[in-house]
């Protein structure tokens, strides 16, 4: 017969199984890269004057922003301030505290708020927290050209 040993009197004997290889993907490092910091982190340390404005937005674009929604899709507004403003939260817990426990809500990201928000609208970060951030349409736009010169020099 073809690929058996002929000498082992028709008895197939089988490999014993192999340790998984080292240094693979399921492996912890050494020395773990540090994580950046979270969005509250980021609010607290600029609200407080330790980070940088460019700092804080490159920390935001890339970090999850907790959006209370409606029945129709789309960010919703609060009108009953000098410029309309949307409400949004570093984690869902913030946004809980604002909305109650059963609220309806959706999750982007901060450079995703800044591509979608209509113009003329500002936003606030953690609307009940202790670190309460509010951006207005101004600041908005300073955002979306920071992240234009960014992405496209």
């Amino acid at each position: 017969m073809y690929g058996y040993d002929q000498n082992q009197g028709g008895q197939q004997q089988y490999a014993p199984p192999q340790p998984p290889p080292q240094g693979g993907y399921g492996e912890q490092p050494l020395y773990p890269e540090p994580s950046p910091p979270s969005l509250a982190d980021a609010v607290r340390a600029f609200t407080t004057g330790s980070l940088s404005a460019e700092d804080f937005q490159q920390i935001f674009a890339t970090s999850k922003v907790y959006c209370p929604r409606g029945d129709n899709p789309g960010f919703l507004a609060l009108h009953n301030t000098q410029q309309p403003v949307i409400p949004m939260f570093t984690s869902l817990k913030e946004l809980r505290k604002y909305a109650g426990k059963e609220s309806k809500y959706f999750v982007i990201t901060g450079a995703e708020v800044i591509d979608l928000l209509p113009t003329g609208y500002g936003f606030v970060l953690d609307m009940e927290g202790e670190h309460r951030m509010v951006f207005d349409a101004k600041a908005v736009e300073q955002m979306v050209d920071f992240a234009m010169r960014r992405m496209y020099g």
